[in-house]
């Protein structure tokens, strides 16, 4: 009989996949240099981590519940999550931490990942479950046909407050009401794709474009 932890990764599998991905796809784009096998190790350890930490904090009947303990939160300093998973596959945090821009935000919900770049960014969906087809995790090769995801608009300046995200310390607003706010703006359909093409364009290697430079575009 499979243990409740083996129930928990099979219920968690394409979300944690996701941001895994996403979180690799932005270390290897940062040019930190490191090998496949390196990067592929780093992928399988921040998923392992992030199952050991949501097992009793993931509740699919309400996404957003404990949506504040699943957040990924990278700024000054990297998110202790990721340096777990760093760390237990011999990479250096700090130099994990130079490939991320200096504000990254990432909810992983129950049906849906999204993430923000900078403190005023939009918030922009990389996965969402959808009924009747057969879904799969985020992966970079895929952004271009992620034009359906709905990413909400900024707010306008006085409203920005509003889209600091939820911690594990903090009172602020939940993710939840973050986005019933958000979603009741307008929306640009594009949005996401637009900002990882961004992404990806930034940081082509054939370019000498910092990762502060590329944050502070994505977040404009």
């Amino acid at each position: 009989m499979p243990s409740p932890l083996s129930n928990e990764s099979s219920i968690m599998k394409l979300e944690l996949q996701s941001a895994s991905n996403f979180l690799v796809h932005l270390v290897k784009l940062g040019r930190a240099n490191l090998s496949d096998s390196q990067l592929d190790r780093f992928r399988s350890a921040v998923v392992e981590v992030l199952r050991r930490r949501y097992r009793d904090h993931w509740f699919p009947e309400k996404p957003y519940k404990g949506s504040g303990y699943r957040c990924i939160r990278i700024n000054g300093k990297l998110d202790p999550v990721i340096v777990q998973a760093a760390e237990s596959c011999g990479l250096s945090p700090q130099l994990v931490r130079s490939t991320f821009p200096s504000e990254l935000t990432m909810w992983i919900d129950p049906l849906e990942v999204s993430y923000r770049i900078g403190e005023n960014g939009s918030i922009c969906v990389l996965y969402e479950f959808k009924d009747g087809v057969e879904n799969e995790p985020w992966r970079p090769n895929l952004v271009t046909n992620n034009a359906n995801a709905k990413t909400p608009s900024i707010l306008d300046n006085k409203n920005k407050s509003l889209l600091l995200p939820s911690s594990t310390t903090s009172n602020n607003m939940s993710h939840n009401n973050q986005k019933n706010l958000l979603e009741s703006s307008s929306t640009t359909p594009a949005a996401c794709k637009d900002s990882l093409r961004k992404m990806d364009f930034l940081l082509d290697p054939r370019k000498s474009v910092s990762i502060e430079q590329l944050a502070a575009y994505v977040s404009s």
